[in-house]
């Protein structure tokens, strides 16, 4: 990524358990392919967040959508999947703090959905295994306990009360698609 200019970057600090979060996931070891061992494996989440909020140049939403005329400045976008799917806040709440945000998923070959309500959120989905067979995650359990501590919850039930909370994301995103 380029270096942002000195005006935006404040705006593109990431919340400290973000980067608690990053430091676990920078550490962790990938899977091996190991049939008669599968529990050796251990917990290992495909997502590698940024360093910092992509500005919304980087973060190229005109050329996601098809469409010249929406910028994604709407979006703080913090990492991506080895697929290349991208996670981000959703600015959508005025004058709430970036980390009570909901946070969006956007594939990397289209569709869109909202992941969490809040970063607080996603820090007990990252705990409990992000993404299809994930395993729970200790580390990460700890990072959700200490900034989130009454929020536990299960990821269906997250991606729940997001969905309750933003029924119109994914409809929204499509009307901007080209």
């Amino acid at each position: 990524m380029t270096s942002p200019s000195n005006e935006t970057s404040k705006e593109l600090i990431l919340p400290v358990a973000l980067t608690e979060l990053a430091q676990v996931l920078y550490t962790q070891e990938p899977p091996y392919d190991d049939e008669d061992n599968p529990d050796e494996q251990g917990p290992y989440i495909d997502f590698e967040p940024y360093e910092r909020f992509m500005t919304p140049d980087e973060f190229a939403f005109g050329s996601w959508t098809g469409n010249d005329e929406v910028d994604g400045s709407e979006f703080r976008v913090f990492g991506s999947t080895g697929a290349g799917d991208k996670l981000g806040f959703w600015l959508v709440r005025p004058g709430v703090p970036v980390d009570e945000q909901p946070v969006v998923h956007f594939g990397s070959e289209g569709g869109a959905s909202v992941m969490a309500c809040d970063l607080g959120d996603l820090l007990w989905y990252f705990a409990n295994g992000f993404l299809y067979d994930a395993q729970p995650n200790e580390a990460l359990r700890l990072i959700a306990e200490h900034h989130a501590p009454e929020r536990r919850r299960s990821n269906e039930e997250i991606e729940a009360a997001a969905e309750a909370e933003f029924p119109g994301f994914s409809a929204y995103i499509t009307s901007l698609c080209r």
